[in-house]
């Protein structure tokens, strides 16, 4: 599936007013998104397109820590050589 914003899949908007309209070209525009303005008056607004590009969802952190993964105490050394060697103590 192509990108949201990309030429294949452009973002597209519906909107009731034209400033609402310009709002969107040009925000589109400054990131250079592909983009669809449909000016309805009559029908309800919908830019979720474009809320969705401009907060993207941020990815699901994990709680489990790998034995070599950076320690999250924030020391900058290895999980194994800092708080996973207290654990390995206890189990």
């Amino acid at each position: 599936m192509a990108k949201l914003g990309s030429q294949k899949r452009p973002i597209i908007v519906r909107t009731n007013s034209e400033e609402t309209a310009r709002y969107v070209a040009e925000t589109c525009a400054e990131h250079g998104w592909h983009y669809i303005i449909g000016l309805e008056p009559d029908k309800p607004e919908d830019i979720s397109d474009l809320e969705r590009m401009l907060n993207p969802p941020k990815p699901m952190l994990s709680d489990k820590v790998g034995r070599n993964d950076p320690c999250p105490c924030g020391s900058g050394k290895k999980y194994k050589k800092c708080c996973g060697a207290s654990d390995a103590f206890f189990a």
